[in-house]
């Protein structure tokens, strides 16, 4: 017996009148197979991220290396700063939309995104959505991982000194994979105390963030004098026919950086006071954050440019140019608590919930952080990250492509079919109303399918700089590639409504 039920109409939802829900009382979920603690709806009482508590989550999510250096990809590209700001901040304003629309369902039903993918996939379907999120969060994790114990090998080393010369392992000195395996270790050990000491870490490592790059800016303009001639560099590209064939697969790329939240935002807004602290956290938060972020990027490296005669990207290694020795502390920690801020935030929580939902009875959130983590390393996925043309085109287009065909599936299924009307008590028991073909929705599969294709289909990498033939894995889909997320979004959302078409559904 999966439920247990009361007499009379308390199958109905308890709604409250800021219009939230939790279980009926009584309600006793007990099949191990789609249930745990972890993912049973959030009662009431525990949901109180206030808006605050959402845009402290942003800020410390949007202030990390891989953010800081977005603009210097796309300067790399051709662009001028301008550009590559604007770039950055349209793409953020973009991404912001599906992420309100799915984050909608956290605070009204408490429940996480694999759960909230039952109601459109099916109880069994969902695990295909959350293993595709969970894959990106596990390479984005090892990417960032990897990065954060660079910067820290980078800063000891110019401490200690005698660090890069040490003997080496794999091909990097053995300092480095001890950094490295470290900073692994101190996150998972901050995630597995769960998910209100997450809330509590953001709430002070988001201005401390905020004040280590205040710091470097000040810093690098007092040793400058003013800032140096990036600001007056004009672009390679211009505005006309050059850039508008690098901007817009430049802008999906922009926009699969954070795809992946759009999806799984509802792991967080689970915990919301109500709808209005996550509307206004999250557009306080993402759009803004990132944008003033590349701003700062591209004046630190404009006065890093006037201080010794190159542009320095990488805020580590302008960092280290400091001999002082509180300073290089100083960005120690900063480097830390940024990189730990968005590594837990954005690539553990999510995959947690994700194993969580593959098999409940054997795999706990701590359990699935730490499956996260080991899967991370094994991965070795920051090879992404060594040329411009393979992180912005081919890692995120693709990522982005995938994750924006099940976003459409998924606003779809809850605004237009559903009105964001759940059950929750069939959200987690078979045989109910999202139990479709054996747990299997396969209108959603099939939109999944039109929509990915369609998406990702006409891949294509110029000649050595990728893994995919030059005129596309589907050549006559080629043109579409560079506008993968949106396709993928539009073709799924259009493809899935058509085929529910006429179908009332809770």
């Amino acid at each position: 017996m999966t439920a247990t039920v009361p007499p009379a109409p308390s199958e109905n939802p308890i709604p409250d009148p800021a219009g939230r829900v939790e279980l009926p009382p009584g309600v006793v979920l007990t099949d191990a197979r789609f249930v745990n603690d972890d993912l049973l709806p959030v009662p009431l009482a525990r949901r109180r991220w206030t808006t605050y508590n959402f845009t402290a989550l942003w800020v410390g999510m949007a202030h990390n290396i891989p953010s800081w250096l977005l603009a210097s990809g796309l300067v790399a590209l051709g662009m001028d700063w301008k550009q590559a700001v604007f770039t950055i901040a349209l793409a953020n304003v973009i991404v912001l939309a599906p992420m309100l629309l799915t984050g909608h369902a956290g605070p009204k039903y408490g429940i996480p995104f694999p759960v909230l993918a039952r109601a459109s996939f099916g109880l069994r379907g969902a695990n295909l959505p959350a293993m595709i999120r969970a894959g990106v969060a596990c390479a984005w994790f090892g990417i960032q991982t990897w990065i954060g114990g660079q910067g820290i090998f980078v800063l000891l080393g110019k401490l200690f000194g005698g660090w890069a010369e040490a003997s080496e392992v794999g091909g990097q000195p053995w300092t480095l994979w001890v950094c490295f395996v470290l900073f692994w270790a101190l996150e998972l050990a901050i995630i597995h105390r769960g998910m209100e000491a997450l809330r509590r870490f953001e709430n002070w490592a988001a201005p401390f963030v905020i004040v280590g790059a205040l710091v470097l800016l000040v810093w690098v303009a007092n040793k400058a004098g003013g800032f140096g001639p990036l600001l007056d560099q004009p672009s390679q590209l211009g505005w006309g026919a050059d850039f508008w064939p690098v901007f817009f697969p430049s802008l999906m790329g922009m926009i699969a950086f954070w795809s992946t939240l759009s999806l799984n935002i509802p792991d967080f807004t689970r915990f919301g006071a109500g709808q209005r602290a996550q509307v206004w956290g999250q557009t306080l938060g993402l759009p803004t954050t990132m944008t003033l972020f590349a701003l700062l990027s591209v004046f630190v490296t404009s006065g890093s440019q006037a201080v010794y005669g190159a542009a320095i990207w990488d805020p580590v290694q302008l960092a280290a140019g400091t001999d002082n020795v509180f300073g290089l502390l100083f960005a120690l920690v900063t480097v830390l608590v940024a990189t730990i801020s968005v590594n837990i935030a954005a690539n553990v929580v999510s995959p947690a919930y994700d194993l969580a939902n593959l098999a409940p009875r054997f795999i706990t959130f701590r359990t699935g952080a730490l499956i996260t983590g080991v899967v991370g390393v094994v991965i070795m996925p920051w090879k992404l990250t060594e040329t411009p043309e393979l992180y912005i085109f081919t890692w995120l287009g693709l990522v982005g492509g995938l994750l924006g065909t099940v976003a459409g599936i998924l606003i779809a299924d809850y605004w237009i079919v559903r009105r964001t009307r759940l059950d929750l008590t069939d959200l987690y028991t078979p045989g109910g109303r999202y139990w479709y073909t054996s747990g299997w929705n396969v209108h959603a599969v099939v939109a999944f399918a039109v929509g990915g294709v369609l998406a990702v289909g006409g891949s294509h990498s110029a000649p050595g700089k990728g893994p995919f033939p030059q005129d596309g894995l589907i050549p006559f889909l080629k043109p579409l590639a560079d506008y993968g997320w949106a396709v993928g979004l539009a073709a799924s959302l259009v493809v899935y409504v058509a085929l529910t078409a006429g179908r009332r559904r809770v």
